[in-house]
């Protein structure tokens, strides 16, 4: 009954990682060399796919690299077995931000705006986060756990009058 314990315990260890994975590289990695990929998703359009999604390829190819490195298939007696959990880790985060982030916040595949509850707080979060024109300054860089928004704005308030970010006039701030 134990040996399932280790595994779920990596996968839920490597979900909340990859929580931290996904603010750090939003907020230096497509906030900053890489906004060529991540511009398009800032800026309105009627494209089905964005340059953005290549980040997603990006995850994509992290959870198999984990599956082949714990494959005894791929690499025998070099394989290492909790890489394995690690990439279902990956794998599970990677639905859960394409059902939080793509789905119900940018209305992507499905139509439901959320009254109340955390889901009303990660789509005002996000939504303040794209209330900055260009890469500059920002707030709520994470997908999953999101700010309160009345802090959210009082940053971005502070930014603007920093003269670190342009926030459009819409954000509250």
């Amino acid at each position: 009954m134990t040996e399932w314990l280790i595994p779920v315990a990596i996968v839920l260890a490597s979900v909340l990682a990859m929580e931290w994975v996904a603010w750090a590289s939003h907020k230096y990695v497509m906030h900053g060399f890489g906004w060529a990929w991540h511009r398009d998703h800032h800026e309105p359009h009627d494209n089905l796919l964005e340059k953005n999604d290549l980040f997603g390829v990006v995850g994509a190819a992290m959870s198999i690299t984990m599956f082949a490195a714990g494959s005894p298939l791929v690499l025998g007696e070099a394989a290492w077995w909790p890489a394995t959990w690690i990439g279902t880790g990956i794998l599970v985060y990677g639905i859960i931000y394409t059902l939080i982030h793509d789905g119900l916040v940018h209305q992507r595949y499905f139509h439901w705006v959320p009254k109340r509850g955390y889901a009303k707080r990660l789509v005002q979060a996000h939504k303040l986060h794209h209330a900055t024109v260009g890469k500059e300054g920002g707030v709520s860089f994470g997908f999953v756990f999101a700010g309160d928004p009345a802090r959210l704005k009082a940053e971005l308030r502070r930014q603007r009058d920093a003269g670190v970010a342009v926030v459009r006039d819409s954000a509250g701030a």
